[in-house]
């Protein structure tokens, strides 16, 4: 492709990002640019500065990488839709396939992170929208569900337990904003299970009353909030709403992942006679589990393509660290399983540090213990295994399963919801 300065302007490098439907940031991230580009993207727009012949390139190419993802994406949207949803806190889509299988169209997406955004156009075939915080609730379509998974570091004992005064517990407000605008028929949202126990409850309490429209008392001012958030909490809601803790190993995941889970249906368009009669959670099979059933088969696995076992280093300080622990009357440290396990602890966002809270023996492989691969943590949150895992590093993609949610448990809650909407629609268009 030649290159010819004179083919660089503000206006058309603009016109490529919005024929995309790209913002600023997403734009940047695509591009490979660093924390400041944002800004550079900026300044090209504004003609204060032009790109690179290499940026410029990739500028050009950036329609057809656009394209060619849409078409190898293997979750992209297909058929004629039975309702619309929107996909918040998107991580890698988690949340989102279980709806669409149902028939759903995910009109909207929001990810602030750029590994996830990655992951997801690698597999949805869209890149999702960043910051919510910075994208007004009248931009977002009209929808019948809203999905997501509201950060948890904050009510989480890795999170310091803060809540509502860090910023990663206000993001529960933005999804309020949204509902206030917007009003969806339905909503689910999933957090930490450390959340129904936060300030003893209180925080928890505090969601609900704010989801049903009952909460009268005003955020406190020192608690950052945007303009438009602040100002949609006097709109009152009127959701009927309810809460569950699921465990992943019930639903089939050998896993002993417990999440809390809520629900709402706007008032104002069923009936709660309707909602109480025609709507259930799903009920556990508890059927047994088997950690072995997701392993794969590593023992021919070169040297040189082992990135999995822990290094000699690595395992005896985690040994080293355990029996301090044990000393100390306590039982913390690193958690060993084999393909006999009925189930692993719940896998973390801190996973690729040193994999302490799932390690898999390989003693009779004469090899030190060793780390889930990329795909066996898929296949513990019950992704499919056309799920693509190898669009970022590995480092990246351990955090963004451990982040994730259990499809498992997923499906069921979001047939249940699914089902009543589709009977219910059904219902008024007869009526």
């Amino acid at each position: 492709m030649a290159f010819d300065t004179a083919d660089i302007n503000a206006n058309k490098i603009k016109s490529i990002r919005e024929g995309l439907g790209l913002g600023v940031r997403e734009f940047a991230n695509l591009l490979g640019l660093g924390n400041q580009g944002e800004r550079t993207v900026r300044g090209w727009e504004k003609g204060e500065h032009s790109p690179t012949k290499a940026k410029w390139l990739a500028i050009l190419r950036l329609n057809d990488e656009m394209t060619a993802s849409y078409k190898s994406a293997p979750f992209k949207r297909k058929g004629k839709a039975k309702f619309t949803f929107i996909d918040l806190f998107a991580g890698i889509g988690g949340i989102r396939l279980p709806f669409q299988e149902l028939g759903g169209e995910c009109v909207f997406s929001s990810e602030w992170d750029k590994f996830s955004q990655k992951t997801y156009l690698a597999n949805f075939g869209e890149m999702p929208k960043g910051d919510i915080t910075n994208i007004m609730a009248e931009e977002i379509p009209d929808h019948d569900v809203l999905v997501g998974g509201f950060p948890c570091q904050a009510f989480s004992q890795a999170g310091l337990k803060k809540g509502f005064s860090d910023t990663r517990g206000t993001m529960f407000f933005e999804v309020q904003r949204i509902l206030a605008e917007k009003r969806p028929k339905v909503f689910l949202l999933e957090n930490v299970k450390q959340l129904r126990g936060h300030d003893k409850g209180r925080t928890l309490e505090t969601i609900l009353s704010i989801l049903r429209g009952e909460h009268e008392q005003a955020v406190p001012q020192d608690i950052p909030l945007g303009a438009e958030t602040r100002q949609a909490l006097s709109a009152k809601l009127n959701y009927w709403v309810d809460v569950r803790v699921l465990r992943a190993a019930d639903f089939g995941a050998p896993q002993n992942r417990e999440r809390v889970f809520i629900v709402g249906f706007d008032k104002d368009y069923f009936t709660e006679a309707e909602i109480e009669s025609r709507f259930a959670w799903p009920v556990p099979p508890k059927s047994p589990t088997r950690l072995g059933d997701i392993l794969e088969d590593l023992s021919g696995i070169a040297a040189a393509d082992d990135k999995y076992t822990i290094s000699d280093r690595l395992w005896e300080g985690h040994q080293k660290r355990k029996l301090g622990h044990k000393e100390k009357g306590n039982g913390f440290g690193y958690s060993l399983f084999d393909e006999n396990s009925p189930y692993a602890n719940t896998i973390s966002a801190r996973y690729y540090k040193d994999g302490s809270e799932i390690l898999i023996d390989q003693t009779a492989l004469g090899k030190n213990p060793r780390k889930l691969t990329p795909r066996e943590c898929a296949r513990l949150q019950g992704f499919p295994d056309t799920f693509i895992v190898d669009g970022v590093s590995q480092a990246q993609i351990y955090r963004q399963f451990g982040n994730s949610v259990c499809l498992n448990v997923v499906r069921p809650v979001a047939n249940s919801i699914v089902s009543f909407l589709m009977q219910s629609l059904k219902r008024k268009r007869a009526a």
